[in-house]
């Protein structure tokens, strides 16, 4: 992105992965900044691989063989390219490019460069290969507080309460385009006058609720609170918002990082914050948690969270309910 906004573009661009976010933005990008609006009109073509006759590439590399009608640049964008079944077109197309094409080819999924075509293209100097891979459960919360970060960069009269990102990690998972989607409506949809987006404002605006979530969870965990924790997972089992399987994530998160704190030489707050990976705000949820649970027993709780999560799945658990499980595994942590 920091090479295409100095206008600097590649003659092929391969967009491709599980993950549309990133593929969608680099995409979006070009289409509406390498050309300028009359020569989008002429210069600019956007094909879809399953339109293409025969499933062939071979039409779209005569397009971006051919001159540009304004004289400068030509953009060639391939959508849904995982529909394509003949590439023999393009690798012929890499040995020979056009310095005033831009060929985006944008694929949904993994291409296989064990195929010449792809090895070809993900070896080439001026080829950009960009394969973005979905996160995983316990990476979102990060990602999130990183794009945060950048924003505020960009925004600094906007403060974004550290609990969000847990929040809508918690209730969104791992769709990026989703998570962002819902921080831009927190945004445009706050009341006037209001610059901090908090969990209240999480609550009114998406639906997740500030009293019953996973961050109360884990911290009516942290005080000791039986009450609280018990009352928070039975409303987690009667909401079909919150399966157990998706919500014992952060905790196994939590109580793993937990671990490691207690065995961190230096616990100062940015060393722990570097360590673990986490907002330096979060930092003294874990000097709290530490007085609680020594490191002996976050092991064994560590240990409670995987054997759930095994019954969960249906190992040893022939018929226990999830309010069954949450109310054995708040005892078994908090006794």
């Amino acid at each position: 992105m920091k090479a295409l906004k100095a206008g600097e573009y590649a003659p092929v661009y391969v967009l491709c992965g599980e993950e549309p976010y990133y593929v969608d933005r680099v995409y979006e990008f070009i289409a509406a900044n390498a050309l300028d609006e009359m020569a989008r009109e002429f210069d600019q073509q956007v094909l879809y691989g399953r339109d293409l006759q025969g499933a062939d590439i071979s039409p779209v590399i005569g397009a971006a063989r051919g001159f540009a009608m304004m004289g400068g640049r030509k953009v060639i964008i391939v959508r849904e390219a995982q529909a394509i079944k003949k590439w023999e077109s393009l690798a012929a197309y890499l040995d020979n490019l056009m310095p005033q094409t831009v060929l985006v080819i944008c694929y949904n999924g993994k291409p296989d460069k064990r195929q010449g075509v792809w090895k070809k293209a993900a070896e080439h100097q001026q080829v950009v290969w960009l394969q973005s891979d979905k996160l995983r459960e316990y990476e979102v919360e990060r990602w999130i507080s990183a794009y945060i970060q950048d924003f505020k960069q960009q925004h600094p009269e906007i403060n974004i309460d550290p609990k969000v990102a847990p929040l809508l990690a918690d209730y969104i998972g791992t769709d990026l385009s989703a998570i962002v989607g819902a921080l831009q409506k927190l945004i445009d949809g706050r009341p006037e006058g209001v610059n901090t987006i908090d969990a209240a404002l999480v609550e009114r605006n998406i639906g997740i609720s500030k009293d019953y979530n996973i961050i109360e969870l884990q911290s009516a965990l942290i005080r000791g609170d039986v009450v609280k924790a018990n009352r928070i997972t039975q409303y987690f089992a009667s909401s079909k918002d919150h399966p157990m399987i998706r919500e014992l994530a952060p905790l196994f998160t939590f109580f793993s990082n937990l671990l490691m704190y207690h065995y961190l030489p230096d616990k100062s707050q940015a060393v722990v914050a570097r360590e673990l990976g986490i907002n330096p705000y979060f930092v003294k949820d874990y000097q709290t948690a530490a007085k609680r649970y020594p490191a002996g027993k976050t092991f064994l709780i560590v240990g409670y969270l995987r054997e759930i999560d095994a019954r969960l799945k249906g190992i040893n658990n022939p018929s226990a309910k999830d309010a069954d499980l949450w109310k054995e595994l708040i005892y078994k942590i908090l006794h």
